[in-house]
């Protein structure tokens, strides 16, 4: 089977190395994030914020709060994907648009309203889980913008999440979840690595 998408998916890798001299403008940037952001999320909370690194001191900083790993600073933009806690008082305003456009019956956004509030606002760690699932869901349709774009990443956990949180001035309600180095490759990068067989991961019922 052949289609651009499936393309970009088979050929993605994690990579480790990024062309140093490579900058990315303002508007891709922008432009990488707006894709992002088509993820899905519960309830369409689009309970995510998206911090673009990209000058030469703040990536300094970044690198070092992730162990010296030397892509964090070499990759045209960083991005900390930050998960955000649902919130039931902002998703009627997320949901507003919809209900104007005549999508969504304005009792049903009442009632989804309720029911972030019902299931998230006294379970923290139901909370936690939705603002890391968000996250990671706009962390891969990040990987695949990127790659749309002739550009590649390396989606990484190894970094201090606390010390991320407070240099970079994450609200009370935000979680660092991945970083996103994002450039143009270097040479050295690794194919992408074998996968398991089918018949050890599919189960059809």
């Amino acid at each position: 089977m052949t289609h651009p998408t499936i393309d970009l998916i088979e050929k993605r890798v994690s990579a480790n190395r990024f062309d140093p001299s490579h900058l990315l403008t303002d508007a891709e940037i922008a432009e990488l994030v707006r894709l992002a952001t088509c993820a899905p999320t519960a309830y369409n909370l689009q309970n995510w914020r998206f911090i673009a690194v990209r000058r030469s001191e703040a990536k300094a900083k970044l690198c070092e709060l992730a162990y010296g790993q030397a892509k964090v600073a070499d990759a045209a933009v960083t991005f900390i994907i930050c998960g955000q806690k649902p919130d039931h008082i902002s998703l009627a305003e997320r949901l507003q648009p919809f209900v104007a456009s005549g999508h969504m019956p304005p009792d049903m956004a009442a009632a989804w309203q309720e029911n972030v509030r019902a299931t998230y606002a006294g379970d923290p760690e139901a909370a936690r889980d939705e603002a890391i699932r968000s996250a990671t869901f706009g962390v891969a349709t990040l990987i695949h913008a990127a790659e749309a774009m002739d550009l590649v990443s390396g989606p990484m956990v190894g970094f201090d999440a606390d010390a991320v949180a407070r240099e970079f001035g994450l609200m009370q309600d935000e979680m660092p979840v991945m970083l996103l180095p994002v450039g143009r490759a270097a040479p050295g990068n690794w194919p992408q690595k074998p996968r398991r067989p089918l018949s050890e991961v599919l189960q059809l019922s």
